[in-house]
């Protein structure tokens, strides 16, 4: 379904909402005119795009791939894709605690209110005219899962099995039982599909339940090798499982998962909005060194030239003083243009992404498919991702010493991981949490660091509304992480 025509019908589910509390004085208090229950496929663009229909001017905020996933600007300067220009605070670490409002509140709450809908005897007969119950559970099962993935790999312990209940104090449950949770989810969900009919408002896959299957075994697949470092013997099952079902995965750019933004002020690449009249990034120094050793041709879309057309790379967590000394000296390049387009797609994942964490798994011996060649179609895919393939570059580029596929299991994993941070790029928090897992590649924390460990933070310490609000189970949780509630502390599967 065109977005132009989910927008339609955001504004006609916000007067529905709106009118069910405006009608006259009487017993009832009920607009006989006003929906009686929320509308499934309202809910589902909604979650997807993270945009209450009712805010107007809101911009992308949780969603599916918005500015707190795949579009967050702190995980981006945390592996050092960006530099910020201006103001270096978030660079240096400053901001240690982050809230969880927007995952929580909006499309959380939606995809469960999805799942309650088709489930309760109340409303489970209202559901079947709009989809099949079997469908719209599995769709709703399947985001959710991503949503709480990447909730937890952020803070670790967090609200799940109390959360979304209506209860305003929920227990933290532990990240191991939600990694469980999480792969059973999805497990079921893929084989919960019928024939039946799709829910409209999928501004993802157009109602294709085939590419929804594929979409929930390349997210198994992905979170198994998350647990490679904790529980190799379930991470290796896992992802066998998810790399054989009959279904598929995610194999080649046709199947890649993003949104597709648009020209419009609340729709648009989250990306887009750090740049309305701002100039607080440009391409780290690490992100462009790297590129230009390679001679790789994605810098062309990674990154702006700057006013001399040349490719300069600004340093990364300067102070506000040296910062400034070295711009007033230096031109550096911005973000690619074609990066923080309103219309650019957010991946959320990609073949390129998928075909990687096969060669890995190839290399740990998981599965039997040549290591090698999964390495080289991975670059092939990320490189015909952005457009910028060409055959004879390929050829040479693969030759080259830090990128031939060639040396120990561990010179190989670090390619591996290398190549990962560049085909994730601009997705920092995904770079974020595979480069805590693996710490490839090799970077470095900035010498001006002003959290408490001097070192890249390794988590978001929990919303600081917590200790006051859920104060025991906040507690609680806290005196399970190894070195408390802090910017350093580990999650557990990030061990040393």
């Amino acid at each position: 379904m065109a977005l132009s025509i989910v927008k339609k019908r955001w504004a006609a589910v916000a007067l529905l909402l709106l009118g069910a509390g405006c009608s006259d004085f009487g017993d009832t208090n009920e607009n006989p005119n006003a929906a009686r229950v929320p509308v499934p496929f309202a809910l589902l663009t909604e979650a997807i795009t993270g945009v209450p229909a009712t805010q107007a001017g809101y911009t992308l905020r949780g969603g599916i791939a918005g500015i707190q996933t795949v579009g967050a600007p702190e995980p981006m300067l945390y592996v050092q894709y960006w530099s910020e220009s201006q103001y270096p605070e978030d660079s240096q670490y400053a901001t240690t605690f982050a809230l969880w409002d927007n995952y929580y509140a909006v499309s959380l709450q939606d995809l469960q209110t999805i799942i309650d809908l088709n489930t309760k005897d109340e409303t489970r007969e209202q559901m079947v005219k709009f989809a099949s119950i079997n469908n719209q559970l599995a769709v709703a099962r399947i985001l959710r899962a991503y949503l709480f993935w990447v909730v937890t790999d952020r803070w670790g312990d967090v609200p799940y099995f109390e959360a979304l209940k209506q209860n305003t104090l929920p227990a933290y449950t532990s990240q191991q039982e939600i990694y469980t949770d999480l792969l059973k989810e999805l497990r079921e969900s893929v084989d919960q599909f019928d024939n039946g009919r799709m829910l409209d408002g999928d501004i993802l896959f157009h109602g294709d339940a085939s590419r929804w299957k594929k979409f929930a075994n390349s997210l198994r697949m992905l979170m198994a090798l998350r647990l490679s470092n904790v529980e190799p013997a379930t991470a290796r099952d896992e992802f066998i499982s998810a790399y054989e079902h009959p279904a598929g995965h995610v194999a080649s750019n046709d199947d890649n998962v993003f949104v597709g933004f648009l020209d419009d002020d609340k729709l648009r690449n989250p990306v887009n909005v750090l740049f309305d009249g701002r100039d607080d990034y440009g391409v780290s120094e690490t992100l462009m060194n790297t590129l230009t050793n390679l001679n790789d041709p994605r810098i062309e879309v990674f990154a702006d030239r700057n006013q001399d057309e040349e490719f300069v790379g600004l340093p990364y967590g300067l102070t506000r003083s040296l910062l400034i000394d070295w711009t007033n000296e230096n031109d550096y390049s911005r973000p690619g243009i074609a990066i923080r387009e309103t219309t650019t797609r957010g991946y959320i994942v990609t073949a390129s992404q998928v075909q990687l964490a096969k060669a890995e798994a190839a290399v740990r011996n998981w599965i039997g498919d040549d290591a090698a060649d999964l390495y080289y179609d991975a670059i092939r895919a990320s490189w015909e991702q952005h457009e910028v393939f060409d055959q004879d570059i390929f050829e040479v580029y693969t030759g080259h010493a830090d990128v031939e596929f060639s040396g120990t299991d561990e010179e190989k994993l670090s390619k591996i991981g290398t190549q990962r941070w560049l085909a994730l790029y601009p997705n920092g928090t995904e770079a974020w949490f595979e480069w805590r897992r693996t710490g490839y590649p090799d970077l470095q924390p900035t010498p001006y660091a002003l959290n408490e460990s001097g070192e890249i933070p390794r988590r978001y310490a929990y919303p600081n509304v917590e200790a006051t609000l859920n104060k025991i189970n906040y507690e609680a949780a806290s005196a399970r992480i190894s070195g408390g509630d802090k910017h350093h502390s580990r999650v557990w599967w990030d061990i040393d």
